[in-house]
């Protein structure tokens, strides 16, 4: 995997990735921030896994929400202390036992981004299901 980052003006720059993907980032508010596209990393990293467990347990998720909460160090680096993700899963008689089980194993065994954060940062997550 390569990926490049060009300073544009200011601090903003442009990221590209080989596959051809392009985005904004920032350091003064204007684009996205590298330490939200980490949060936001984490929420999307674990969410594909939940989804992908869900559906090969046969069941019948029809939706999937990520909402991440962190916190920061006061001072510099101001590296991530904490982070919580809740899931809001949604889908038709959805086991309890069975979205717990995809949780669990994303943040314990499939989620890269989170298992690089671990022992650095507290990974903590939660969630509800809805019909």
């Amino acid at each position: 995997m390569k990926a490049k980052v060009v300073w544009k003006d200011g601090l903003n720059f442009e990221s590209s990735t080989e596959s051809g993907r392009q985005m904004m980032l920032s350091g003064n508010g204007e684009h996205m921030s590298p330490m939200e596209l980490v949060l936001q990393a984490v929420g999307g990293c674990s969410s594909i896994d939940i989804v992908m467990i869900l559906q090969k347990a046969r069941q019948n998720i029809t939706g999937c929400e990520c909402s991440l909460t962190a916190q920061r160090a006061e001072t510099d680096p101001k590296v991530f202390t904490s982070i919580h993700a809740h899931y809001l899963v949604r889908g038709k008689d959805l086991s309890e036992k069975q979205v717990a089980r995809a949780c669990d194993l994303s943040m314990e065994k499939y989620c890269s981004v989170s298992l690089m954060l671990k022992g650095k940062v507290e990974v903590t997550h939660s969630f509800e299901i809805l019909e």
